[in-house]
């Protein structure tokens, strides 16, 4: 009697251990989802930053076409003191609204790059959580086995008794 007192021991305990197995599975499961959604809300940023990135790069471009121009038509009106003035104005206006684009350009390029950092952090780390997940995995199914192992081992030892 001892004996079967024994196996059933070892059997909650395996029993015990593979739901404790099993929750560790799915935490981790739920972990690599959220790093997975995480991953992905950062590559939406990175495309988001890159596509900012182009678009201020062609208003940079347009201002320093704006800025050449200017300088072509106050060099033209030189003789005509006020319209000078004004493209003098003019072209102030245009230099300073490329360097605010080009301090903006250097801003998106460092918030493109810290998002690539964290990205390939994120990356990482899913990859890091997806291994463990698989070693927990397999040490699931080693239980089962065991489990599926003990439960017959019982099961023939009860028929074993009953035919005694």
């Amino acid at each position: 009697m001892s004996s079967l007192e024994g196996i059933k021991q070892k059997m909650n305990s395996l029993r015990l251990e593979q739901e404790e197995t099993q929750a560790k599975c799915e935490e981790l499961q739920a972990k690599v989802k959220v790093l997975e959604q995480e991953n992905l809300a950062k590559e939406q940023e990175i495309t988001s930053l890159s596509h900012k990135n182009q678009l201020l790069e062609t208003e940079v471009e347009k201002l320093e076409v704006g800025i050449k121009e200017a300088k072509v038509k106050a060099e033209e009106g030189s003789h005509h003191g006020t319209q000078n003035e004004s493209l003098q104005r003019r072209l102030q206006l245009l230099e300073e609204e490329a360097e605010e684009s080009d301090k903006q350009m250097r801003e998106t390029n460092e918030k493109l790059r810290q998002t690539d950092v964290k990205a390939g952090h994120y990356e990482r780390k899913v990859q890091a959580l997806e291994a463990s997940r698989d070693q927990w995995e397999e040490k699931y199914e080693e239980m089962a086995k065991k489990f599926t192992g003990v439960k017959k081992e019982l099961e023939d030892f009860q028929q074993e008794i009953g035919n005694i």
